[in-house]
């Protein structure tokens, strides 16, 4: 009877120790919503899921928890009832802890404001910066499309020089960028959705660099994973992604 005992505490503890490690807590307002539906969701094998919800009506606060071993990307998903799908859609790094989402129902992403999470900080300076660039590219692109449409492809070649430059100082970015993170768990998620083309010594530097605690993530594992997968494959004789 005692070692029953003993073991249904040990047990308890355990069980206990493993969720307050893990639980993660997302409480928010959305600022001027009175009537809709909010959807808590990720990623799960190359799915969006949800993993719960909650119908507003009157009271615009939420809050959602759920377990997770490793920092990993959420989404919450507005659905104004509006038939309105822009704007409608947060993507954040939650991490074990308490996170605080303010935004508003008109801008429901662009106005977000979150707090808690220290991956989601690092990922949201990335994202500022390549934005920039984004945008250049944008302009540059229309530029192109009216020289095209004048006749003038001296001057559309000589846009897509610069357009071309752009992209290589974005892509130079993102990966001194990761390399100077690599104590964030954002930084293979990075490197996977943004520079997973790059040449494998890149990738390889990225990923020796990551800190124990990060390699062992979520993140970190998948990453791992894609360059062993790409090494498994017939070696051919590539140039570098990055001039």
């Amino acid at each position: 009877m005692y070692r029953l005992l003993i073991a249904s505490i040990i047990a308890t503890v355990f069980v206990s120790c493993g969720k307050e490690q893990n639980n993660m807590t997302v409480n928010g307002t959305v600022d001027g919503l009175r009537k809709g539906t909010l959807y808590f969701q990720k990623i799960n094998d190359s799915t969006l899921v949800t993993l719960d919800s909650i119908e507003i009506d009157g009271n615009s606060n939420f809050s959602f928890s759920t377990s997770i071993e490793s920092p990993e990307v959420f989404t919450l998903y507005l659905d104004k009832n509006d038939g309105n799908l822009l704007n409608d859609r947060l993507d954040f790094f939650g991490e074990p802890g308490n996170i605080t989402i303010k935004t508003t129902r008109d801008y429901f992403a662009p106005e977000a404001t979150i707090e808690g999470s220290k991956s989601n900080d690092t990922w949201t300076e990335y994202k500022k910066i390549r934005s920039k660039f984004s945008g250049k590219n944008l302009e540059l692109i229309k530029d192109i499309l009216q020289a095209e449409k004048d006749g003038d492809t001296a001057l559309a070649d000589s846009l897509n020089l610069v357009s071309k430059r752009n992209n290589t100082r974005e892509y130079l970015y993102t990966l001194n960028f990761v390399l100077n993170h690599t104590d964030s768990y954002a930084a293979p998620y990075i490197t996977l959705a943004n520079v997973y083309n790059a040449n494998i010594k890149y990738l390889d530097s990225i990923n020796n660099s990551l800190t124990p605690e990060v390699a062992q993530s979520k993140y970190g594992k998948m990453l791992a994973k894609y360059i062993g997968d790409i090494k498994a494959q017939p070696q051919t004789s590539t140039k570098d992604s990055v001039q």
